[in-house]
């Protein structure tokens, strides 16, 4: 396969893995990326120390390209910025706010900067001002979203910038991969499916609700009233919704109840495995996801499906 990102980034696959809080750890990135894709240890709002331990485990993984995710509005983002520099790591992609204020640095650093971008406005800013490439990200994805789908954003962002673009949100498979590259994408990123991976350290209630959820059970929380988050439907998305309903017939709501809800969610179904009252983050792909599997026979299947359908798609159109 031909593609800008591979080259850019020194991989075999134009996979990355998504940056997932609380599951993309150094086990599930090192897995993917000695695999062949990008791995993306998730940085979440660890402190350095913990991001740290997770780059030096990796290494210890593999010595295959890994990137660190850095979320901008972590309370420890300035020393997370620190801790990839200081450690040596060659790939950052970032979330939740503007890197320009680090680009500098992690240029001087020989560190390629991927932000995730939700609309075609900020994917020309990050071009501007000089990233290597931008993940466009639809909102069919788990955890936080915009509000463009993946279908008319991935073309729109790649028609208005000249770096590598990396589609994410709603591929699963090699049909959503495939689709993925004819709109222009250089790669794509996936999350959900990597959730089920045998090397995620993920509690398997959590597992067990993905791989048993229907097309419609991912739904959007919090919508209208502070951060709209993907999650699968359970007694915390019937609060966010009595909670958003309330809001809207009171003059002056008191927003506050919505980062009560989501305090501490994602940890109480990713590592405690409360899956009824905890935040089970996951994109709409997941009535797709059937079992678990090595993330080896994850990126396998996916680069294999993907070529199978362009082959297949080749003939129809040669007649």
């Amino acid at each position: 396969m031909n593609s800008k990102i591979l080259d850019l980034l020194d991989i075999e696959y134009p996979i990355f893995q998504g940056a997932m809080a609380w599951i993309a750890d150094a086990d599930l990135a090192g897995a993917v990326s000695e695999a062949g894709g990008l791995g993306i240890i998730a940085g979440g709002n660890a402190p350095k120390e913990v991001v740290v331990a997770e780059i030096k485990k990796i290494k210890n993984i593999t010595s295959k390209p890994f990137a660190v995710n850095i979320m901008l509005h972590s309370p420890f983002v300035e020393d997370i910025v620190d801790a990839v520099i200081e450690e040596g790591v060659k790939i950052v992609t970032t979330g939740a706010g503007n890197p320009s204020k680090y680009i500098e640095r992690f240029h001087d650093a020989g560190i390629k900067v991927i932000p995730v971008v939700p609309s075609v406005a900020l994917a020309k800013r990050m071009e501007k001002i000089g990233v290597d490439a931008i993940i466009a990200e639809g909102m069919e994805a788990g955890g936080h979203i915009g509000k463009l789908t993946t279908m008319p954003l991935v073309p729109q962002i790649v028609d208005a910038v000249q770096i590598p673009v990396i589609a994410a949100g709603g591929i699963g498979d090699g049909r959503g991969m495939a689709a993925a590259f004819m709109l222009g994408a250089e790669g794509v990123q996936i999350g959900t499916r990597f959730v089920v991976a045998k090397e995620a350290n993920v509690h398997q209630n959590y597992k067990d609700m993905v791989i048993k959820a229907r097309d419609i059970d991912a739904v959007v929380t919090a919508e209208h009233f502070g951060h709209a988050v993907r999650v699968l439907k359970n007694n915390l998305t019937r609060s966010f919704a009595k909670a958003e309903k309330e809001a809207f017939q009171t003059e002056n709501p008191d927003l506050s109840i919505f980062d009560e809800l989501g305090k501490g969610a994602m940890k109480n179904a990713v590592v405690d495995g409360d899956v009824k009252n905890g935040s089970v983050m996951a994109g709409q792909i997941a009535g797709m996801i059937s079992k678990e599997e090595t993330v080896k026979e994850i990126i396998t299947s996916l680069m294999e499906e993907s070529k199978a359908v362009v082959a297949e798609q080749a003939k129809r159109f040669n007649g």
